[in-house]
């Protein structure tokens, strides 16, 4: 499995009385059924703090993360833990792998065209955290902290009903809201979008890869022209037209 290793990544594990019921009440996508899922932490006005994958491990969950905020999260969720006889830490003994292709693990939750997705142990040789950046920008996928505003971004405006980060019926989480409330009224007025870097608008920007020819943008519905946006946002651009 060498070259599979997302070393980008890092996992924490929740462990200790109903983890899943834990992380219901704070994060954007229903724990309760299938795992993975694709979720967000977001804040009370709906802002993405986090956004990770959740997987299940027994009765424990693992949550997979960048790995530059894993301590920041785990601090975080720490916090909303109170007495609850929770364990919350980094789990070293595994890694994140991913592949474009082929039977291992499962697809990912967010899109199928990202790929497979398992966890493992870390493999030997080169990590795949270059490709497998250069493939999600290609499909215009946007994720962590970086491209996603750190705070500064409503979590629809990330696309997450698109890429089924959320869930509408679960019930109460955190930043519920008002995400609730967007969507119903269906006012997403902004989205996060991947364009050529020569189409950039430097005050929309949020990341440029110039390595990629790619940008990350922040941009008004209306200023995303539809017939170039990823397939799999078409039908949002059309809802909130």
């Amino acid at each position: 499995m060498a070259n599979t290793t997302l070393n980008d990544r890092a996992l924490i594990r929740l462990s200790g009385e109903d983890v899943r019921g834990f992380l219901q009440g704070l994060v954007t996508n229903d724990t309760s059924g299938n795992l993975p899922v694709w979720a967000g932490l977001l804040t009370a006005q709906g802002k993405v703090l986090f956004d990770f994958l959740l997987w299940g491990d027994g009765d424990d969950v693992l949550v997979d993360c960048e790995r530059d905020a894993a301590d920041a999260l785990a601090k975080r969720l720490t916090l909303y833990r109170l007495r609850r006889p929770i364990t919350i830490a980094v789990e070293p003994g595994l890694a994140v792998h991913w592949a474009p292709a082929g039977d291992l693990g499962v697809v990912d939750p967010r899109l199928a065209e990202l790929g497979q997705r398992w966890l493992a142990p870390a493999g030997e040789g080169e990590g795949a955290d270059a490709v497998w950046q250069a493939h999600r920008l290609s499909l215009g996928v946007t994720e962590g902290r970086r491209e996603l505003g750190d705070g500064a971004t409503l979590w629809l405006e990330c696309n997450a009903a698109e890429l089924n980060g959320v869930s509408f019926t679960k019930g109460c989480y955190v930043g519920q809201e008002n995400t609730a409330r967007m969507n119903w009224r269906q006012k997403v007025n902004r989205r996060l979008v991947v364009v050529p870097i020569g189409e950039a608008d430097e005050k929309r920007q949020i990341v440029a890869y110039p390595e990629l020819g790619l940008s990350v943008e922040h941009r008004r519905v209306e200023n995303i022209d539809p017939s170039t946006a990823p397939f799999w946002m078409r039908e949002g651009l059309a809802a909130g037209s």
